[in-house]
C-alpha cells in the first residue's frame, strides 16, 4: 500500500502512559517516588515512543510519497516487536531480522504480532544488524522497482528515536502535581527532582534529555547573579555484564564491552551510541547524569517488588531501575528529603513470564535466607 504525508499525520503508535505515586515505594525509598508506566505501551515497552516515532517520520517524509515501505528492523526482542507492530498499525510490512541466541518466545511473540518475517542470523545483534543492513538497507539503490522503499529502523541509534522517546517528558510535566515551595532558588525547575531509567544502547536516556532540554529555563547569561537552582539528576542504571555505558565512562571514550553477561539481555548492546556517552560525559546546563550498576540478583528483586506492589510484570532490564530507584537514592542524592520527587521509568519489556518472576521469587528468598544465616555466624 503506498502513503501520503497526509494520511498519517493525527496517527501515533503509542500512548500517553498513566503516571502513579506508590505509598509502598515511597517508604521505602524515604521520598516521593512516582512510576512512568512504559509497560503499557502498545509492545509492553518504551520502544513504541522511539521507533513509533521514526516510522511516523519515514511515512510523513515527502521523498516517500506514493512509495510502498517495507521497514526493517534488527533487534533480539522489544525494538523488533515495538517495530511490527508500529508498521502493523500504520498499514506497512516490517521484518526482523535477530540474532540465533533470540528466545523462541520472543521471536513467537514477534511473530504473531504481525512480521512479514523474522530472520534468524548472527551469534550477536551486531552480526544480525550488519546481515539486514547488507542485505536489505544498502543495495537498495540498485532496486528496480522505484516505487517501493525499504526503510532501516535502528533499536536506539536514531535522532528520531530519541525525539519519541522524549515525548514521555513531555508527559511528565503535565502529570506531576506542582510544586508548592516557598524558595523557588534552591529548587529544581523541572517538576522532578530525579529520573531513574535503564541503559542499553541509551534511547531512552537520549530521549530523556532531549525532553527535559524543551523544558528547562534557558541558562541565563554570567553577568546575573548565579541562581542556586538544582540540577536535575538522572540516574542511567544498567546491570552487571550488560553495562556498555559505565565501560565507556570508565574508559573516557566509546568502546565496547567484550561479551554480554548479564541475564538482562534486552540491555545487552556491546556499545552505547556516541550520543549517550555524550550526554553522560557532558549532559546539558541544569542536569547531571549519574551511571549505576547493579547485580542480575538486584534487577531480578525489582520485579518481583513491582510484580507485588503493582501485580504489573515487566523483565529484568526494567526490574534493575525499580530496585535502584528503591535502594540506591542516596548514593547520588545526599540531600533526599520526603519532599524529594524521583521518577523511575518503568520501561517495560517482553522478556517475562509469570513463571520467570516465581524464580525471581525464589531466588531472591533463598538469598536471603543465606544472609540471615551469615549474619547469625
Amino acid at each position: 500500500m503506498a502513503h501520503s504525508d497526509s494520511e498519517h499525520k493525527l496517527k501515533k503508535p503509542w500512548i500517553e502512559t498513566p503516571l502513579i505515586e506508590s505509598a509502598t515505594f515511597s517508604k521505602a525509598a524515604g521520598c516521593k517516588i512516582f512510576l512512568k508506566l512504559e509497560s503499557l505501551q502498545p509492545s509492553g515497552s518504551f520502544k513504541s515512543r522511539g521507533i513509533g516515532n521514526l516510522i511516523l517520520t519515514s511515512l510523513s517524509d515527502p521523498s516517500n510519497n506514493g512509495k510502498t515501505l517495507h521497514f526493517f528492523s534488527s533487534s533480539a526482542g522489544n525494538a523488533g516487536l515495538a517495530a511490527v507492530i508500529a508498521a502493523r498499525d500504520l498499514g506497512c510490512s516490517c521484518t526482523v531480522v535477530v540474532p540465533v541466541s533470540a528466545k523462541p518466545m520472543m521471536i513467537q511473540k514477534i511473530r504473531a504480532a504481525g512480521a512479514s518475517d523474522v530472520i534468524r542470523h548472527g551469534a550477536s545483534w551486531f552480526e544480525a544488524d550488519s546481515y539486514l543492513r547488507k542485505n536489505f538497507i544498502e543495495n537498495e539503490d540498485s532496486k528496480s522497482d522505484p516505487l517501493t522503499r525499504n526503510i532501516y529502523i535502528p533499536p536506539f541509534d536514531h535522532p528520531d528515536i530519541w525525539r519519541g522517546a522524549g515525548t514521555l517528558v513531555d508527559e511528565l510535566v503535565k502529570q506531576l502535581p506542582p510544586r508548592h515551595h516557598g524558595k523557588t532558588d534552591t529548587c529544581c525547575p523541572f517538576p522532578a527532582d530525579a529520573i531513574v531509567c535503564s541503559v542499553g544502547g541509551g534511547g531512552l536516556l537520549n530521549g530523556i534529555i532531549d525532553g527535559l532540554e524543551r523544558h528547562l529555563p534557558v541558562p541565563q547569561p554570567a553577568t546575573l547573579p548565579q541562581q542556586a537552582a538544582k540540577k536535575l539528576q538522572i540516574l542511567a542504571v544498567e546491570t552487571s555484564g550488560a553495562d556498555s555505558l559505565a565501560h565507556s565512562l570508565h574508559k573516557g571514550y566509546l568502546h565496547p564491552l567484550p561479551a554480554i553477561t548479564s541475564q538482562a539481555i534486552t540491555l545487552g548492546a556491546l556499545c552505547v551510541a556516541q550520543q549517550t556517552l555524550k550526554n553522560a560525559q557532558s549532559p546539558p546546563p541544569g542536569i547531571k547524569v549519574t551511571s549505576i550498576v547493579g547485580t542480575d540478583a538486584d534487577a531480578a528483586r525489582g520485579v518481583v517488588r513491582l510484580c507485588d506492589e503493582l501485580r504489573l510484570e515487566v523483565e529484568l532490564a526494567c526490574g534493575i531501575s525499580v530496585q535502584v530507584g528503591l535502594d540506591r537514592l542516596r548514593e547520588v542524592m545526599t540531600d533526599l528529603t520526603p519532599d524529594s520527587r524521583v521518577v523511575i521509568v518503568v520501561c517495560g519489556g517482553n522478556d517475562v513470564s509469570s513463571e520467570m518472576i516465581t524464580g525471581y521469587r525464589q531466588s531472591s528468598r533463598v538469598a536471603g535466607n543465606e544472609k540471615r544465616r551469615e549474619s547469625m555466624l
